[in-house]
This record gives C-alpha cells, structure tokens and sequence, in this order.
C-alpha cells in the first residue's frame, strides 16, 4: 500500500540529486485512489482531471496481474518457495522487472517511435513507414537490434486484450491533448508491422500490437515522466505478486526447481597453466 508513495518520493529525490531540479513533496490525501494519489505527487500545482485518474487507474489495473508465467512473477513463485519472508521476495520481483526484457518494455517503444518521427518525413506515408521498418527489421536503424518493439506476444497472436482497451482510451486522449498525428501514426506502424515483418523474414506469422505498445503513450499523454513508467509497471504489479505469493503459500509445499539442460558441449580438462587464450 506504501510502494506508491515510496515510489513519487524516490522520484522527488532523484530530480533533485540527479537532475539538479527541483524536489517538492505534496501531502497525502487519504481519501484519493492511487492513481489520484500519484499524479498528486508528481505534479507541481497538483492538477488532474477525474478522466485523467480514471485512465490511469485503468492503466494499473490492465498491470495489476497477467499470470503466473511472467518473469517477475515467477520469481515471486520462486522465491515464495523457499519460505523467504516477502520483503526479499518483492525485492527480487522488482529487480526481475528492473531487466529492460520485462518492465523496460514500453520505453524501447517510446525510443523506437521517437527514431521513427524523426526519420520518416510524411507520417501518413505508408511507403515511406514501411521503408523505415525495414530498417529496423534488418538491424539498420533505431537501435540495430533488429526488433520493433511493442509488436507481437508470447501468447496473444489475434490481439492482446489490455492492448485494445489501452488504444481506445489513448485515441480518446490523443484527440483532446491535439497529438492525433502521433496516435494515428502508432496506429500506421501496428497495421504495417506485420506485413513488413512477413516481407523481411519470409515468415507469415499472426502478430499484433501488445500491451507495451500503446501505454508509453499514454503516459505520455498524461504527463508522467518516462522515469517512472517501470516503477508505475511495479506499483500495478505488487497486487498480483502479493496473490501469488500468497497461493504459493498456502497451497504449494515444495521448493520449486526448474529442470535444467546445459547447450554446451563437453571439453577435454586442461590445466590452467597449459590452457590457451
């Protein structure tokens, strides 16, 4: 119940220590919701609209639990199986989510989608869209990794559920914030994406645009800093953490060990003195 506070406060100190602004601590109400409770804190004059705080609840919520599979949680499960106290345990969670591959997800989104408006001269081109993720594709752009972030998922392939709630509220925002070039230009690279990936690899696969793809948008649309999207993705998250451990808990009475299989291949012992470089 304390994480959200806990986090706007390392917030408030980081923009002080690190980014040599100013740090201002509001008082708590505790008759606001956490999402009223948040952009209370993180806002200098403490404004918000009532839409503001529901589509942000909205957006916690959508973060709040997605089974038992995902790493963080599944380090929860873990880690709940030894009988360690739930301290470590979330400690452990967070760090898991710490990893760019989990919670860092809608920032390399964020990354990609800058890149892309900066190199594509007519968004509404989607020629020219569809050159640029190319690129990306082939590893010759944005971050040369090869990927477009926030598109496809290990397990939804039609749509992604949260995703689809995330795009209608963001199309509504979009249109009273004045930046529906960008929604529609998200919306562009959702629908090519795909395609090009079909003609880049060669591979016809079923792809949709996930849950990652659409919320760094929205919280950019309501202001939050991109500092604390991960640390928002934890505030949401510790609600299914917390149920799992406790499943785990009161349900499971043995330690869990992944089976492991090692790739690498069986070598000949050298010494350490007669081994080469």
């Amino acid at each position: 119940a304390r994480l959200p506070t806990v986090m706007t406060y390392a917030y408030q100190v980081k923009r002080r220590h690190f980014d040599k602004k100013s740090m201002y601590f509001h008082p708590i109400d505790p008759t606001q919701s956490t999402a009223e409770s948040i952009l209370n804190a993180i806002r200098p004059d403490r404004v918000f609209t009532d839409e503001e705080a529901k589509l942000l609840d909205i957006c916690m919520m959508i973060h709040a639990e997605h089974g038992g599979g995902n790493n963080s949680t599944f380090t929860t499960r873990v880690l709940s199986s030894t009988g360690t106290d739930i301290y470590s345990t979330i400690a452990a969670a967070i760090g898991s989510l710490k990893g760019p591959r989990h919670g860092g997800a809608n920032h390399r989104v964020m990354m990609m989608m800058r890149e892309l408006m900066a190199n594509v001269k007519d968004w509404e081109d989607e020629d020219e869209v569809s050159a640029y993720l190319e690129k990306i594709l082939r590893g010759e752009a944005c971050d040369h990794t090869g990927l477009i972030y926030g598109i496809g998922h290990a397990v939804y392939t039609l749509s992604d559920p949260r995703a689809v709630i995330l795009k209608k509220r963001a199309a509504k925002l979009a249109q009273e914030r004045g930046m529906l070039d960008e929604f529609r230009l998200f919306e562009r690279v959702e629908k090519l994406a795909p395609r090009v990936f079909a003609k880049v690899t060669g591979k016809k696969k079923v792809m949709c645009a996930n849950v990652d793809f659409y919320s760094g948008l929205v919280y950019k649309m309501l202001n939050i800093p991109p500092d604390l999207y991960t640390p928002l993705f934890a505030v949401s998250r510790i609600a299914g953490w917390c149920a799992h451990r406790m499943e785990e808990m009161t349900t499971c009475g043995r330690i869990i060990r992944p089976a492991y299989r090692s790739l690498t291949k069986n070598v000949p012992y050298v010494p350490i003195g007669e081994r080469k470089e």
